[in-house]
């Protein structure tokens, strides 16, 4: 990817980079990409593994496996290319890429976020997107248990 990333800045093209774990695809995700591939020629997307994911957010995730969330995410017309990666950060990626632009979400205070020196330094700059107010997989989760749970307890077991 390193190597067709170089080429293609080698022609001119202006390379954009987000991450994250995008277990269970929203409209938030899909506005956020959005946004994102608006700000260059094509838009890569490094998704965590499911190792880093159940390491970031626990034991119970992800939901929806490595594989698929690479599939589905590669068939969005806004998402050019998607890279997994196993690392705690995307650090590494992000050094051997050296996109023109890095997007994170608003939510991600400027100093936090993960190879922002190395784009800067590199003479790129690094965006944060505001992000869709009340969607995100952790609320979707939530709103699906609790309706799981109201429904075992308002259609009791015949007896």
């Amino acid at each position: 990817m390193a190597k067709k990333v170089a080429a293609l800045k080698r022609c001119g093209k202006t390379v954009v980079f987000t991450n994250g774990c995008f277990d269970l695809l929203h409209v938030g995700h899909v506005r956020y990409l959005a946004a994102a591939r608006a700000m260059g020629d094509l838009l890569i997307v490094g998704v965590n593994s499911d190792a880093s994911v159940r390491r970031l957010k626990g034991a119970a995730r992800p939901i929806v496996p490595l594989s698929q969330r690479l599939e589905v995410l590669a068939a969005l017309a806004v998402v050019d290319y998607v890279v997994a990666f196993g690392a705690a950060t995307p650090l590494g990626l992000i050094t051997a890429l050296a996109p023109d632009v890095l997007v994170k979400g608003a939510d991600w205070a400027t100093t936090d976020i993960v190879g922002k020196h190395i784009v800067e330094q590199g003479g790129g700059r690094v965006v944060r997107v505001r992000m869709t107010p009340n969607l995100s997989t952790t609320r979707l989760i939530s709103r699906i248990v609790g309706r799981q749970t109201d429904t075992i307890t308002t259609h009791p077991a015949p007896r």
